[in-house]
């Protein structure tokens, strides 16, 4: 017989129980469209860890002191204090691989200006901050690094810290006075609204140079951390192995010391972040890939059920002359016909789900190309493995005994 013959009463036998073939196919179905749309799920988590580590700089490194130790107890970074502004200017002025530096001191006060007032998140920093952080502003500008180092009382305020301050007001920010831990600042600038990322909120943030909080507020000469941004992310690990080299020899360090601050790298957390969603992405698509089993299952638990009722055909196209491997083929083209009827629907449903999850998540189409082939393509064998035991018992049934079969 024709393969298009055969494929024809295949689809017609089908075609005559409509229920059952989709029951059948739900298995399939349900496989295929959760591997895609897990799939978009699991990028949608990655891009999204992507951008907030990377809405927290440029090709950023964090350097924080050392951790202290008390009676055996051993407390965060940053709580032994090592790290001063010097450190700042000589690592901007000797590491190559370093684009912009920044200090970051950081204290709570009160922002008052005419009968307004906030309490605020005072970060004093240096004039490269606005760069690595990729802040934009809404009004005015950001410090310059003669104020910074000349210690100018100036400050750039957060988004909602400008709201709150000149509520009821008809001032222009800029330029005008207010009082920051009862010291007196000129605004020189107005931050653009950001996202906020965990449980702070950085529009409710102050910037001013980082040599004017020490001098006035802290009365240090440490800061609490700096902020590096690598001249690219090719660099990163370069740039890492300069400031090393730089601090150990400001701190007088011998080779055998341990260093006295700590370098988070941007670029190695990102890695592991995204390996993590990557692994639990595979996870839960393996987990959907049983239901493709089960389908499977299903796909040859209804086509032994097809050959019991077929029986007495089986045996008249015997007589007639059908050969063995057409009766086998039919079987299999019925079997392959509803895995793939399955994967399509599941296709549909699972590309459904990934542009839904897309439009939350403001990434676009994350329909995985890979995710379709592999899904369809492993439809698509489950229905030839689990055809072949069905079509090589209808194949098999004797000609005799299948026409005597009522």
């Amino acid at each position: 017989m024709p393969i298009g013959d055969t494929i024809r009463v295949a689809l017609r036998s089908i075609a005559a129980n409509k229920l059952r073939s989709v029951l059948t196919m739900l298995g399939i179905i349900i496989g295929v469209a959760s591997v895609i749309a897990l799939s978009a799920v699991g990028q949608a988590a990655t891009i999204g860890v992507t951008k907030q580590i990377e809405a927290l700089g440029t090709n950023l490194l964090t350097i924080n002191s050392s951790s202290a130790q008390v009676g055996g107890v051993r407390f965060g970074p940053g709580s032994q204090p090592t790290l001063l502004y010097t450190d700042v200017q000589q690592i901007a002025a000797n590491d190559p691989d370093v684009a912009a530096v920044s200090a970051l001191v950081q204290s709570n006060g009160q922002v008052v200006y005419g009968p307004n007032n906030n309490s605020a998140t005072v970060q004093g920093t240096s004039a490269d901050y606005a760069q690595i952080k990729n802040l934009s502003l809404a009004q005015g500008r950001y410090f310059s690094t003669p104020e910074t180092v000349q210690g100018a009382n100036v400050v750039v305020l957060g988004s909602a810290i400008a709201q709150t301050l000149f509520a009821g007001t008809s001032a222009n920010p800029i330029g005008a006075t207010i009082e920051v831990k009862q010291m007196p600042f000129t605004v020189i600038g107005v931050l653009a609204a950001q996202n906020s990322t965990g449980f702070q909120n950085p529009n409710d943030y102050i910037e001013i140079p980082a040599t004017t909080a020490m001098n006035l507020f802290t009365g240090s000469p440490y800061v609490n951390s700096i902020l590096v941004s690598a001249q690219s992310p090719a660099v990163m690990n370069q740039a890492e192995q300069e400031i090393t080299s730089t601090l150990r020899f400001l701190h007088h360090l011998g080779p055998t010391q341990a260093s006295d601050f700590q370098i988070f790298n941007q670029a190695t957390t990102l890695t592991a972040l995204s390996s993590i969603t990557q692994l639990l992405t595979e996870v839960l698509s393996g987990v959907a890939a049983i239901s493709l089993l089960v389908g499977g299952i299903g796909i040859m638990n209804i086509m032994l059920v097809s050959v019991t009722e077929r029986t007495r055909e089986i045996g008249i196209r015997k007589a007639i002359g059908a050969k063995r491997g057409v009766i086998m083929a039919q079987f299999l083209v019925e079997s392959l016909a509803l895995s793939l009827a399955g994967a399509f629907i599941g296709l549909v449903i699972g590309a459904g789900g990934s542009a839904l999850a897309g439009f939350l998540t403001h990434v676009g189409n994350l329909v995985s190309i890979t995710a379709v082939l592999l899904s369809v393509g492993f439809s698509s064998v489950v229905g030839i493995v689990f055809g072949v035991y069905p079509a090589r018992k209808a194949a098999n049934l004797n000609t005799i005994d299948a026409l005597r079969y009522e």
